[in-house]
């Protein structure tokens, strides 16, 4: 029988959550495997928890089981946010192109004083593959000007306007906004692409989490592998 990775790091992620902790879910098939062991504990030893998310599916799994989400404008800050990711560097530098809610994940990301990341061995690389785009969230005003910005930033990248599989027209999130997958020929330096796009009027997000997670939880066949942020283990080293 096959191991289920990402339910192995989930179950490993789970016992960061504290009893009567508010914490911060992501999106995705591991995420699920969370929801669903925060209930089996909830019924069986009467553990509490609070969860704020930004994925709909998500909030949709809390509900069912019992779980109290808050909105995330209620004000409350999250000690842990766990989220998936497609790819994680050597920095811990996450991409998430897919959803395509990541402002509002990054948000969550950014507001919680510990961010994690989990997911199976397959998510990690040493630095990103063209096999992933880029997504920036675009204001409709600047459907034309911020391609056009782009390509001039970044030469011989592609861009693709995102659209429905099932209809005729383009994604709009739910800030009313467009969003562009940029496939770059080779991958520009992490510590550059969020400043040089952010800077070009009219981006309101990129998918690039620079900087924000602490740690990561990685299934593998051999086991869990846990990395954590170079900077966190160098104060932890000159401690002891």
């Amino acid at each position: 029988m096959s191991i289920d990775l990402k339910k192995e790091a989930a179950i490993e992620a789970v016992k960061l959550i504290k009893d009567g902790s508010t914490i911060g879910l992501g999106a995705g098939s591991t995420i699920k495997h969370i929801v669903d062991l925060l209930k089996e504990r909830i019924i069986a030893d009467g553990f509490s928890v609070k969860v704020l998310t930004s994925s709909f599916t998500t909030r949709q799994l809390l509900i069912e089981s019992g779980i109290d989400t808050p909105d995330l404008a209620s004000g409350l800050r999250p000690e842990l946010y766990l989220d998936g990711c497609d790819q994680v560097d050597k920095d811990l530098n996450a991409l998430k192109s897919g959803g395509g809610i990541h402002m509002h994940e990054k948000l969550l990301a950014s507001l919680s004083d510990r961010f994690v990341i989990i997911g199976d061995e397959s998510k990690y690389t040493e630095r990103f593959s063209e096999r992933y785009p880029l997504v920036i969230e675009v204001i409709p005003e600047a459907l034309y000007y911020v391609p056009a910005q782009i390509r001039k930033l970044y030469n011989g990248s592609r861009l693709v306007l995102r659209t429905h599989e099932r209809t005729d027209g383009a994604v709009i999130t739910r800030n009313g906004n467009y969003l562009f997958d940029i496939w770059f020929q080779q991958w520009p330096s992490p510590a550059e692409v969020n400043p040089l796009c952010k800077a070009i009027p009219g981006i309101l997000e990129t998918s690039l989490f620079y900087g924000l997670a602490e740690q990561a939880i990685l299934a593998g066949e051999n086991g869990i592998r846990v990395l954590e942020k170079k900077e966190k283990k160098k104060a932890v080293a000159g401690k002891s």
